[in-house]
């Protein structure tokens, strides 16, 4: 299983190391968001790999909807459990739920099916920054704080024709960042194809904290570490 290097599974329970999360985000979604970095203050589990991990244990079904509830931190216990048909929940020991996910539809369990969804759309979902965020931040005139860029995953849908999938691959359709004071929300729609032709769709939602006005200095070394440590981890990762 590809997932394997990336949590431990202990009983019933899976837990996540901040070493596992990182190397996640790097290698398999490219995102090098400070927030998944082995050591971060405010650490936390890459959404994505919370949905690769439910994608991998309970299917791929046709139409999906998730919301990230709260932050997963480093070794936390946690929970996928089914407590009712079309429901999945990760949560920890204590209740506190971190992931609703609700399905409909027929569900597929082809494992390379599976696999080549969940890559295909952890891929997508790592160029969020800057090949996303960055023009919607220049067009509205306002970016994260570079000193603590925060940027949180909220939620994502999808609709599939068909669960079949050989070669899937997506394309942004649209994007739009709606301010709110001092926080923005992003909206991405996106197309899903299978071999180049039209199988589904998606949208996906970000929630960008800390706004201020867009400085086009601080945002140019913010990409300039972004490449910078995307060619270091390349080079030795």
């Amino acid at each position: 299983m590809f997932l394997d290097p990336y949590h431990t599974r202990t009983g019933a329970r899976v837990r996540i190391s901040a070493q596992q999360a990182s190397n996640f985000a790097k290698r398999v979604a490219g995102d090098f968001n400070p927030i998944h970095d082995e050591g971060a203050r405010r650490f936390c589990v890459p959404g994505d790999l919370l949905f690769a991990l439910v994608l991998s244990r309970f299917g791929l079904s046709r139409h999906m909807e998730f919301r990230f509830r709260n932050m997963v931190g480093d070794d936390t216990p946690l929970c996928l459990e089914e407590p009712e048909v079309g429901q999945v929940q990760v949560c920890d020991d204590e209740g506190k739920q971190y992931l609703d996910v609700c399905r409909e539809g027929e569900t597929s369990r082809n494992a390379t099916a599976i696999e080549a969804f969940t890559r295909c759309y952890v891929a997508f979902s790592g160029k969020n920054f800057p090949h996303v965020l960055k023009p919607l931040f220049e067009a509205q005139g306002v970016m994260f704080n570079p000193r603590r860029p925060l940027v949180i995953y909220d939620s994502m849908g999808f609709s599939l024709d068909r669960l079949d999938l050989t070669e899937p691959s997506l394309e942004l359709i649209d994007s739009r960042l709606d301010v709110l004071g001092k926080r923005g929300d992003v909206r991405l729609e996106f197309r899903i194809n299978d071999r180049g032709k039209p199988v589904g769709s998606g949208s996906k939602k970000l929630v960008v904290s800390g706004l201020c006005a867009y400085d086009a200095a601080a945002m140019e070394e913010i990409v300039t570490e972004f490449y910078r440590l995307r060619s270091a981890y390349e080079v030795t990762g």
